[in-house]
C-alpha cells in the first residue's frame, strides 16, 4: 500500500464516520422533534423550586411594595384595602415616597408563631397582646390589615391616608393600617392605645 493510498483510505473512513453521525443526528431530530443542540435551552422551562414555606405563610422579605403581586402577603390582602393602598402609593410616589410592606396577610399558623415569639420577647402573654393578636382575632389573618414600613410612608399616610380610607388603628403601632371607607368623609376614628383596647381582640 502506498502512502497516497493510505491517506485516501483514511479520508474515506473519516467521511463515512461523519456521514453516520449526521444520519443518526437527523434520525434523533425526527424522533425528538427538535435539534439536539437546543436541548439545553429546555432547562430554562423547568419548574422553579417551591417558594419557601415562610413566604407562602405570609412572611415578607425586605423591599416588597404594595405592587408586588408575587408575594402572598400582598396578593391576599383584602381587595378593597389593597386597591386603596395602591392608589395612595401611586400618589405618594409624586413625593418620592414608596409604600413597603413589612407584613400583610398571614396564615393562622404564622400568626401563632409570631404570637409565641412575642411572648418570648416580652415575657408574658399579657404584654405580648399589646403587639400581636391571636390567629382567631388578628385582622392580618383575614387580610384586613397591613404594616407599612419606612417612616416617610407612615408619616405620609398619617397626613393623607384618611382621604383613601386608610387609618392607623393603634397608637402604639404607627405602621398598622386598615381600611375605614367612611374616613374619606368623616376622618379616621381615634386610634386605640394598643390592641388590648380593641373590642375585636376580646373574642
Amino acid at each position: 500500500m502506498t502512502l497516497r493510498t493510505a491517506r485516501t483510505g483514511a479520508r474515506r473512513a473519516r467521511s463515512l464516520i461523519l456521514a453516520t453521525v449526521v444520519a443518526i443526528a437527523a434520525i434523533l431530530v425526527g424522533v425528538l422533534g427538535h435539534p439536539l443542540w437546543t436541548a439545553s435551552s429546555s432547562l430554562a422551562s423547568l419548574p422553579t423550586p417551591a417558594e419557601p414555606r415562610e413566604r407562602l405563610e405570609g412572611a415578607v422579605p425586605d423591599g416588597v411594595t404594595v405592587f408586588d403581586d408575587e408575594f402572598p402577603a400582598v396578593t391576599n390582602i383584602e381587595p378593597d384595602l389593597l386597591s386603596a393602598l395602591r392608589q395612595a402609593a401611586s400618589d405618594a410616589a409624586d413625593d418620592e415616597i414608596e409604600f413597603y410592606v413589612n407584613s400583610g396577610w398571614r396564615t393562622p399558623a404564622y400568626q401563632d408563631q409570631l404570637l409565641q415569639e412575642a411572648v418570648s420577647e416580652y415575657g408574658s402573654e399579657e404584654e405580648a397582646a399589646r403587639w400581636v393578636a391571636t390567629a382567631e382575632t388578628s385582622p392580618h389573618v383575614s387580610g384586613d390589615a397591613v404594616d407599612i414600613g419606612d417612616d416617610d410612608a407612615t408619616a405620609w399616610l398619617s397626613e393623607y391616608g384618611a382621604a383613601y380610607g386608610l387609618c392607623q388603628i393603634y397608637a402604639n403601632e404607627p405602621w398598622h393600617y386598615e381600611l375605614r371607607p367612611e374616613a374619606s368623609e368623616n376622618g379616621c376614628p381615634p386610634p386605640y392605645a394598643d390592641p388590648t383596647e380593641d373590642p375585636r381582640m376580646q373574642q
